[in-house]
């Protein structure tokens, strides 16, 4: 269909050229935010918010460019709200660490035994992070130093330890069902 035939029907409300518009770019568009996430579902759930948005908001869109563009567009920028709001979020490690200090627990308290699982669990996953990955979450997440530190002392680049932790954070989110057990 042509893009400008299919923006016109868009906004007029015809449901047909929506189910066409969802069909022709709903799998490029989980495909390319997928490449961002590396989270299928992710993928999808940001996928579908931004279509339908474009969908509830289709009478006061103006599209400049292409319609391929546009959403490719609408889509980034969906990602980089999420990420920015997970940022925002505090970390698995950091939630467990707030909840030993907030609620007193120490190893001499019998309070401590729900917690103890979950840090116990949650060394394991650090514990079999590669050997480079695990220094760097370390010195970053207990010892608390800042990724220009970490390069620095390393010998490496702040690049090279964003990424390292952007693994490191990738494992053990992947696997923080277990920690729940």
């Amino acid at each position: 269909m042509n893009e400008k035939l299919l923006i016109a029907k868009l906004k007029q409300g015809d449901v047909s050229a929506y189910e066409y518009l969802f069909k022709e770019y709903y799998d490029w568009l989980c495909n390319y935010i997928f490449q961002l996430s590396g989270n299928r579902a992710l993928s999808k759930d940001l996928v579908q918010e931004v279509i339908l948005k474009f969908w509830e908001k289709r009478e006061q869109i103006a599209i400049k460019g292409t319609l391929k563009g546009y959403l490719f567009r609408s889509c980034h920028n969906q990602f980089l709200m999420h990420v920015r709001k997970e940022k925002n979020r505090p970390d698995l490690l950091d939630r467990v660490r707030w909840e030993v200090i907030y609620n007193g627990y120490t190893e001499q308290k019998e309070a401590d035994e729900p917690i103890r699982p979950v840090m116990e669990k949650l060394e394991e996953l650090i514990d079999k992070l590669p050997p480079k990955c695990k220094e760097i979450f370390i010195m970053n997440k207990l010892e608390r130093r800042k990724y220009r530190e970490i390069a620095e002392d390393m010998g490496i680049s702040v690049k090279t330890v964003e990424n390292q932790m952007s693994k490191a954070l990738r494992i053990i989110r992947e696997n923080a069902s277990m920690l729940m057990l």
